[in-house]
């Protein structure tokens, strides 16, 4: 997911601004944010949940979330804060979905691609500090190559195609395919190290 563009954020209000409107209870708030960040929320909530009205919810729920927390927080990367609001609000609809009407979505593509790398024989999710396991995953990816460790998030937190993440940064699909598997392979290796699943 490409960030937005100077011209942009020349058009639209700040975001210590648009924070400050939050904490003074003001609903221009929302408005604000939805004018700044709502196409980037939809999209992400589309990925995971390939329906737009789902998604539009999602957006609605996400608003209300940054509601009600701020305050007390104060984010310092707004749009950041708003996608950790929307991609959970998104998966938690995603699995209460009846699995027999969930359509094909790349976060449920993206899930098939990571499971080797985060799950390994009867290991549950119970059995593992979730916790733990995500700052071992972020520690490998802070070791990454930018370009290597970008392609990655796009790719698994935002939920966008291999083909939008090819071209973001002028890859050919296959070159993106290339490296999300390189990088799979060593974040399972790299678990593996770290004790989280017993090595084949």
């Amino acid at each position: 997911m490409k960030g937005i563009t100077a011209r942009e954020v020349n058009e639209t209000m700040q975001d210590d601004r648009i924070v400050e409107l939050y904490w003074k209870r003001s609903e221009a708030a929302i408005q604000h944010t939805d004018q700044k960040y709502g196409r980037y929320l939809m999209k992400l909530s589309y990925n995971i949940l390939a329906d737009w009205e789902d998604s539009k919810e999602s957006v609605n729920d996400t608003y209300l979330s940054a509601w009600k927390s701020m305050p007390p927080h104060r984010p310092s990367v707004l749009l950041t804060y708003l996608c950790k609001i929307t991609r959970q609000i998104s998966i938690d609809v995603f699995r209460k979905r009846n699995s027999a009407k969930r359509q094909a979505s790349e976060y449920a593509l993206s899930l098939c691609e990571l499971e080797d790398c985060v799950s390994a024989g009867n290991t549950t999710e119970q059995d593992v500090d979730l916790h733990l396991l995500a700052k071992a995953i972020q520690d490998y990816l802070a070791e990454l190559p930018g370009e290597t460790r970008d392609v990655f998030i796009g790719r698994y937190f935002f939920s966008d195609s291999i083909r939008e993440v090819a071209g973001y940064y002028g890859m050919s699909e296959s070159k993106a395919k290339s490296m999300l598997y390189r990088t799979r392979i060593g974040l399972k290796k790299y678990l593996e190290q770290e004790g989280f699943f017993d090595e084949a």
